[in-house]
């Protein structure tokens, strides 16, 4: 069974049950005790959660009075793993503030605040229910996510939730969009040279129960599967 890595967050279970039910092994990572370049050698698959913000000044800005910092040390231990893990071909889902540190660790930028920053944007941060639908995302045709998305897409299109204020805004290297907003903001990239390497702005995992994105982890823990 591929043991899939997940570093600490405050809302761990439904990243934990998405990953079981793919049929992975969970492995919490510990800040202080699991390090990344060991971490990349033991698990087969990383899966890096939502959460606070990345500090701006990891790529290059000045915090927008909207900033929220995550747990002490959570920035430089994810950004680490993240780029080892693309070093090493490690399989690599990131969700939320997951895709933030994917681009990040890529050398890409953030938009701090959709609300004050894109005015004219679509509301992002929707927070009814975990399962609430927020809008459209656009999935580009060719991309991985398109493959693992088709039979949940309309035309081009398919319906998620959302509860994010910051998104990718300058693309990281080695990833592309695979999808975007109505008002075009960044909801996924990926990177197509990798065995798998996906990140995507909404919350799939809170889907765990009912199955519409169970694709995406099935195919997750399938791409680990193959380092075991």
């Amino acid at each position: 069974m591929p043991v899939i890595a997940i570093t600490r967050c405050s809302k761990q279970h439904d990243y934990e049950e998405a990953v079981r039910r793919a049929g992975g092994e969970v492995r919490i990572l510990n800040y202080d005790t699991d390090r990344p370049a060991e971490v990349v050698k033991e698990v087969d698959g990383i899966l890096l959660p939502g959460g606070d913000d990345v500090t701006p000044s990891l790529y290059g800005d000045e915090p927008h009075p909207k900033f929220e910092a995550a747990e002490p040390g959570r920035d430089a231990y994810e950004l680490e793993l993240a780029k080892r893990a693309g070093d090493a071909d490690v399989p690599l889902f990131a969700i939320c503030r997951g895709i933030q540190v994917l681009n990040v660790a890529r050398g890409g930028t953030l938009v701090q605040d959709i609300p004050s920053q894109l005015p004219d944007a679509i509301p992002h941060e929707v927070r009814d229910t975990p399962f609430t639908i927020a809008h459209d995302v656009w999935v580009s045709e060719g991309t991985l996510l398109h493959e693992l998305l088709r039979e949940r897409i309309d035309g081009d299109a398919c319906p998620v939730n959302s509860r994010h204020h910051q998104a990718v805004q300058k693309i990281g290297e080695g990833l592309v969009v695979s999808a975007t907003a109505p008002d075009g903001v960044i909801e996924a990239v990926e990177d197509p040279s990798k065995r798998f390497c996906l990140g995507v702005q909404w919350h799939p995992e809170n889907f765990y129960r009912t199955g519409e994105f169970r694709a995406l982890f099935e195919a997750f823990v399938a791409a680990a599967g193959e380092r075991v």
